[in-house]
């Protein structure tokens, strides 16, 4: 029996038609649907009329439940498709874990692109963008050797921020960053209230100060 292939499927960071014709060709053609969270991908499911058995897989998933999964399924010659909440698995996304042990395991990983905020915001940023420094979701703690990293850095620097830390986080960044250096922040992304803030450090923490809701990614120009 030959192994079955994991799909790592892009999903929309918000506006669902941003789904490919071959994201969703593929989710129609798996045997099972591996999911960040099943309520989530309900959503996005049921909108496309996809009728398949989902199964969660997330963050705090044990490697034992994973390799429990993969001998029961792709081992078994079954195709699954993983998909996290919204964009790109494994993009500071759940996924990597679930790509590692297919590989340990001999399955074949096929990646379906599509949508992930950082390609988003970067191809609206104006920046140089050839080389570029992706540091994921910024941490509650510990936040001085990455703004000392930013503010060294030559080449555009993103990062997530969540709506709680936005304002905060872009108020101590001002005691290490040069306010002359040009930053924008996304916010809601391909949603309806999207909104692109664009400005220096001062200027744009007034903007983003009114609108404290929704998803953000900032990018930091280069030195």
């Amino acid at each position: 029996m030959e192994n079955g292939i994991l799909y790592i499927v892009a999903t929309p960071i918000g506006n669902l038609s941003d789904l490919t014709f071959r994201a969703k060709e593929t989710l129609e053609s798996v045997d099972v649907i591996w999911c960040e969270d099943t309520r989530q991908s309900a959503k996005l499911l049921s909108h496309f009329d996809i009728k398949k058995k989902t199964i969660g897989l997330h963050q705090h998933s044990s490697d034992e439940k994973i390799e429990r999964l993969i001998g029961e399924s792709l081992l078994q010659g079954k195709n699954i498709a993983y998909i996290s909440d919204a964009g790109t698995p494994g993009i500071s996304d759940p996924g990597g874990k679930i790509v590692e042990l297919a590989i340990k395991n001999n399955i074949e990983v096929i990646p379906i692109p599509g949508a992930s905020a950082v390609t988003t915001i970067l191809s609206a940023s104006g920046f140089p963008t050839d080389k570029f420094l992706f540091l994921g979701f910024m941490p509650h703690k510990g936040k001085t050797k990455i703004f000392q990293q930013i503010n060294d850095s030559k080449i555009t620097t993103i990062y997530y921020d969540s709506p709680h830390r936005v304002i905060k986080t872009l108020a101590e960044m001002k005691d290490f960053i040069d306010d002359s250096r040009q930053i924008i922040v996304g916010r809601e992304l391909t949603k309806k209230f999207e909104t692109i803030y664009r400005g220096t450090l001062s200027e744009v923490i007034e903007q983003v100060i009114e609108k404290q809701k929704g998803e953000f990614v900032v990018v930091v120009r280069g030195k």
